[in-house]
């Protein structure tokens, strides 16, 4: 990045700009959306909840260390400088190998012998806070059996704003409960075996256009800054920083800050939302990482929150750092104070310990860079030749795990009496997306294609499948075990073939399709990441109306990374089922074939809503830059607005509303009752923080940092040395010599006892403690009226009564299996932040005056129960 670039982004840290800085329109622009500062950066305290005992070993490790050595631990080696997507640098006199961090969110990615689960967004659609739970579990096991530290997963940003959202299917759902449930459940299962969860991206992370100026500039935007995701107070916190606060709480060990800018502050240096909103007002106790390439200042980030860089050079393979070398010596220098290296570390090593990590760590045993058993263990040097990959098995019984995540998040939309199927007499399965890649399931580097079905999706959240069971395939298997006819065309295309085949008597037709999407830095068909459209691929629309106008049994099976537009032919009497799968994994036929024969009895919910058209949603991605060569400005006008609060609000038709989905049996509800509980009056925060504390003084001398004599530089790894005496020289850096008082908002530096924020906890990460109490319990009870055993997913919303709320916003759900012809009863609670708004006032939760009501029902349009909360 340009020096301008990096002071007007410092500028916009500190809520200084300036019409010196910035004109015309930018300035205009910015002037709506600025990024008041928060210093200093909250340092850990040693008495949050479920992390003590992880701060007295961090501390008596950290103690031990020379600066070098921390400097080591914050700092990325550089890109391809060694085995993991990410790593730092080791601590061999302490015994600590360097740490692993490694994508993705549905499996270990760019190994072998791992499996490919479920995206989040599937799960999501399960509606089962165990089965989320199960699927972090068994992802941490394979991370962890790799030699995986940090992996790099679960994600909350994006929420899925805009439903057209590259990357909404590696997060969970529209909705900040539903992710929130889904990130904590998740975060908690990752974490009990034994490896770091990563939150991302930290904030307001909702397209890929734009998200770098690099990148974009490749696909020919003349910009010279990344998008600023503009938002206000009041949404920020009870939209997008919700889920994030449920992670917290569950205590997630690393939290990574997102590329694009938050009002006109980038992410990775953006004081407020760093240290104001998650290291303060929600005390997370972990470290904050960077996004791969996303730090664009040294002093300026580290004072502002930033804790880790990744992966460590200030673009691939420069071979320069904005600290390594750069660090020590703002360190050195007093531009950088003691204190924050030292809670950098502590923190890292903290969250190492919290997952009952010892320093007796299993090697790592891949490589991301390539599958040959041996090859360079410093692949951006070509250096370093040995054994690299050893090829171990980690999928133990995962299979079982992501068949029945796949199977429960998959979502029937509509039966006309179709399903389940039961020995049909022949069965036709018609399109592209039933069958195989040509180029085999992992043909496309990073998933970057539509070939065949879409068991995953593109970008670095994608990993290799071990296999791929296609839904032609497993289809074909059960009937020929029960003697139906089979026949199969793998194409969208065979217009006449298709015809024949299907236009044949006692057909059943099965009409797969798909919509993909994926990261920013991959374009399949003109899809930059984002979706163009909300249509389905490859003419999948024209092959459905083409096949139901000539077979009067036509199911639909739709794989997609979120909703697409079905108001053409979904109300086609011909179109006798629709069954959403979303993005299902290696089991991908397998699960569906379980729900298609009933062997499952589908219980998923449609983790958002289905739209009559691409405009009724009111939000949309950005595709155009709207600021001149500038910073692209995307204003999240609509506020809470998203999904289905804005149907509600709007009074837009949609054809599926959020929560909805289908069973084999029948549900009856009924005597919903409320009782309240004696929680306490809300007592906001008080008192300060203690001093930041330090351990221990470290030499001045430029000297003692210079390259040891024992160590050969690697071409292009990042090391915490000197290689001279000169500061200028050392640090490659013009501005070399400032005092942190030339460049540095005030209080950046600040060491001295804090006032904690009236929302934070005191040793309480998530917020407030008060916050989560208790104040209502909620029962119903649910009778399965049908003839088969099945699952249903009551869901709990509540009308927060203000005339700028939405009309209900989900609060709780659960997922109970009830046999026919019994009562089960249905149980959630009200936490006070359940029934609170963020009062931008007072700078607190507060529970408002208007009348609230509470809903149990089947969706969110579907609530045949209510009462009043006195």
């Amino acid at each position: 990045m340009k020096h301008t670039a990096v002071a007007l982004a410092l500028l916009a840290s500190t809520g200084s700009v300036s019409a010196a800085a910035v004109e015309g329109s930018q300035l205009q622009r910015r002037a709506l959306a600025t990024s008041e500062p928060f210093y200093p950066s909250p340092w850990m305290d040693p008495n949050a909840d479920g992390w003590q005992d992880a701060y007295t070993k961090a501390k008596a490790f950290v103690s031990q260390m020379t600066l070098a050595e921390k400097v080591n631990l914050t700092t990325g080696v550089g890109w391809m400088g060694e085995q993991c997507v990410g790593n730092v640098g080791a601590i061999p006199r302490l015994g600590l190998r360097s740490l692993c961090m490694q994508d993705s969110p549905v499996g270990v990615r760019d190994t072998d012998y791992n499996s490919v689960f479920t995206s989040g967004q599937t799960a999501a659609a399960t509606f089962d806070k165990t089965v989320m739970y199960n699927r972090g579990k068994a992802m941490g096991q394979e991370h962890k059996g790799k030699g995986v530290n940090v992996m790099l997963g679960p994600v909350a940003g994006p929420i899925g704003r805009a439903p057209e959202g590259g990357r909404n299917w590696e997060g969970f759902s529209p909705d900040p409960v539903l992710t929130g449930i889904g990130m904590a459940q998740t975060i908690k299962g990752i974490q009990d075996a034994g490896v770091i969860a990563c939150a991302k991206h930290f904030i307001a992370n909702e397209q890929e256009h734009f998200r770098q100026t690099g990148e974009a500039q490749g696909y020919g935007y003349n910009i010279s800054e990344t998008l600023s995701s503009n938002i206000d107070d009041k949404t920020m916190h009870e939209l997008y920083l919700w889920p994030f606060a449920d992670a917290v709480r569950a205590g997630v060990g690393s939290v990574m800050c997102s590329y694009q800018q938050i009002n006109n502050s980038y992410g990775c240096q953006n004081s407020k939302t760093l240290n104001g909103l998650l290291k303060n007002e929600l005390g997370f106790q972990g470290f904050v990482m960077s996004d791969w390439q996303a730090q664009h200042t040294g002093a300026a980030s580290a004072v502002a929150g930033l804790d880790m860089t990744m992966p460590g050079d200030t673009e691939f393979n420069t071979g320069l750092s904005y600290w390594g070398t750069n660090l020590t010596l703002a360190v050195v220098n007093g531009t950088v104070p003691e204190y924050r290296i030292d809670d950098m570390v502590m923190r890292i090593m903290a969250a190492f310990f919290k997952v009952g990590n010892t320093l007796d760590q299993p090697p790592i045993n891949f490589d991301s860079w390539t599958l040959d058993t041996f090859g360079n263990q410093h692949a951006a040097a070509g250096t370093g030749y040995q054994q690299i990959n050893w090829h171990v098995d980690v999928q133990a019984d995962h299979a079982s795990v992501i068949r029945d995540v796949a199977a429960k998040g998959t979502v029937l939309l509509k039966n006309n009496g179709a399903l389940p199927l039961n020995k049909p007499k022949f069965v036709a399965v018609i399109g592209e997306d039933a069958g195989s890649n040509p180029a085999g399931p992992n043909g496309c580097s990073d998933r970057n294609c539509d070939n065949g079905t879409l068991g995953m999706a593109w970008g670095s959240g994608s990993a290799n499948f071990p296999y791929l069971i296609t839904p032609d395939a497993a289809i074909q298997a059960q009937a020929v075990n029960d003697g139906s006819r089979y026949e199969s065309i793998l194409a969208n295309n065979q217009v006449t073939a298709t015809k024949a085949l299907v236009s044949q008597a006692n057909v059943t037709a099965i009409v797969f399709v798909n919509a993909d999407s994926g990261e920013g830095y991959i374009n399949v068909d003109g899809n930059e990441g984002d979706r163009k459209n909300l249509t389905l691929w490859k003419n999948g629309d024209q092959l459905i109306k083409n096949v139901s106008s000539w077979c009067s049994n036509t199911i639909v099976v739709i794989h997609s990374t979120g909703p697409v537009l079905v108001t053409d032919w979904y109300n086609s009497t011909n179109v006798t089922a629709i069954v959403w799968a979303g993005v299902p994994g290696q089991e991908s036929g397998n699960s569906i074939v379980d729900i298609l024969y009933g062997k499952v009895n589908p219980s998923g919910r449609t983790p958002f809503t289905w739209g009559a058209t691409r405009e009724s949603y009111g939000t949309d991605v950005l595709y155009e830059p709207n600021n001149g060569n500038g910073p692209p400005q995307q204003d999240f006008s609509e506020g809470v607005f998203i999904d289905y609060r804005y149907f509600d609000k709007a009074n837009t038709p949609l054809i599926y509303e959020f929560g909805y989905g289908l069973s084999y049996t029948t549900f009856e509800y009924s005597n919903i009752k409320v009782q309240k509980s004696n929680a306490g009056d809300y007592k906001p925060t008080t008192g300060t923080t203690s001093a930041a504390p330090t351990f221990g003084n470290f030499s001045t001398n430029l000297k003692d940092y210079l390259f040891p004599s024992d160590v050969t530089p690697v071409w292009q790894y990042i090391y915490p040395y000197l290689n001279s005496t000169d500061g200028k020289t050392a640090s490659k850096d013009p501005n070399y010599g400032k005092t942190a008082e030339e460049f540095l908002p005030p209080h950046a530096t600040d060491s001295t006892p804090q006032p904690l924020l009236r929302s934070s906890g005191k040793s309480n990460p998530g917020g407030n403690r008060q916050l989560y109490d208790t104040l209502y319990t909620v029962t119903a009870d649910i009778k399965n009226t049908g003839k088969i055993t099945g699952n249903e997913v009551p869901q709990l919303y509540v009308s927060l009564g203000g005339p700028d709320d939405p009309k209900v916003v989900l609060r709780d759900f659960d997922r109970i299996r009830i046999d026919p012809g019994q009562t089960a009863q249905f149980r959630a609670t009200l936490t006070r932040r359940d029934l609170s708004n963020w009062d931008v006032v007072a700078q607190d939760w507060v529970v408002s005056t208007y009348p609230k009501k509470v809903y149990v029902g089947r969706s969110s349009r579907k609530l045949g129960l209510s009462a009043d909360l006195s």
